[in-house]
């Protein structure tokens, strides 16, 4: 199924204008002696039209070519200690705090991470794109790093390859590496292609192994870069959206 990308409305005059009919201001003058129409009414200053509404100047139908608009992209180091919801009983801090203000719309989460997990959070104007990149068909793939107590044994790693069974049904990493560490931490950085709720978590303590520290640093094909502190926010220009849209499955 290809993606499709909504047409964002547009000013009327503004429409006109790019089509050739006059000048902005002439096509304002036009519109306020009733020689526009919107979908068989009389138009008005002001009014914003989409690829569906039937445009008539002077009577005759005008055909307008409207861009696709291209969702914004946020990418945020999330803390430790921040919720992923704009409501929460307790008044714990929430990720949308420090968020910039999104102008018509709201930002809308790719996922979420638990309360004590850190990392990758995106966040988009569109809803649709949202639920594209969360969508099991598409199986995008997480990548943790894991801060564990202990050094895993051999049995533990190919049991976490081979598959834990959880109370929500079975689950296994698709790549499992050392990534070293000191004292008696060690660091892992595991993929997953879906993601349950605490799953990274519950996989370890399956195997009673504790998880002292965990980060998400990929989903899909976005990384956490190192330059992006914990508690920031990186909104992606629109060449980079289109780089990003375009490595995405069709």
């Amino acid at each position: 199924m290809r993606h499709v990308v909504q047409a964002e409305p547009q000013k009327l005059h503004k429409m006109l204008a790019q089509a050739g009919l006059g000048s902005r201001r002439e096509l304002e003058e036009w519109i306020v002696a009733g020689r526009v129409s919107v979908n068989g009414k009389p138009a008005h200053v002001g009014q914003r039209i989409g690829p569906q509404d039937r445009i008539k100047v002077n009577g005759k139908p005008v055909n307008l070519k409207f861009a696709p608009r291209t969702p914004r992209i946020l990418i945020y180091h999330k803390q430790e200690g921040e919720i992923v919801s704009r409501d929460d009983p307790e008044g714990r801090p929430s990720v949308f705090d420090r968020l910039p203000r999104i102008g018509g719309g709201r930002w809308v989460n790719v996922g979420r991470l638990d309360f004590n997990t850190e990392g990758l959070l995106i966040f988009t104007s569109s809803g649709e794109l949202a639920n594209r990149l969360m969508h099991p068909r598409y199986e995008m793939e997480r990548e943790y790093a894991v801060r564990v107590i202990g050094e895993l044994q051999p049995e533990q790693e190919q049991a976490l390859l081979d598959g834990i069974e959880l109370e929500d049904g079975e689950a296994h990493f698709s790549t499992l590496m050392s990534r070293g560490g000191e004292g008696t931490n060690r660091w892992y950085h595991v993929t997953l292609n879906e993601g349950r709720n605490r799953e990274v978590r519950r996989m370890f303590e399956a195997i009673g192994v504790q998880v002292s520290r965990l980060i998400r640093v990929r989903f899909g094909p976005v990384s956490l870069s190192p330059r992006l502190k914990r508690g920031m926010a990186h909104e992606l220009s629109e060449e980079e959206v289109r780089i990003l849209m375009k490595a995405l499955p069709k």
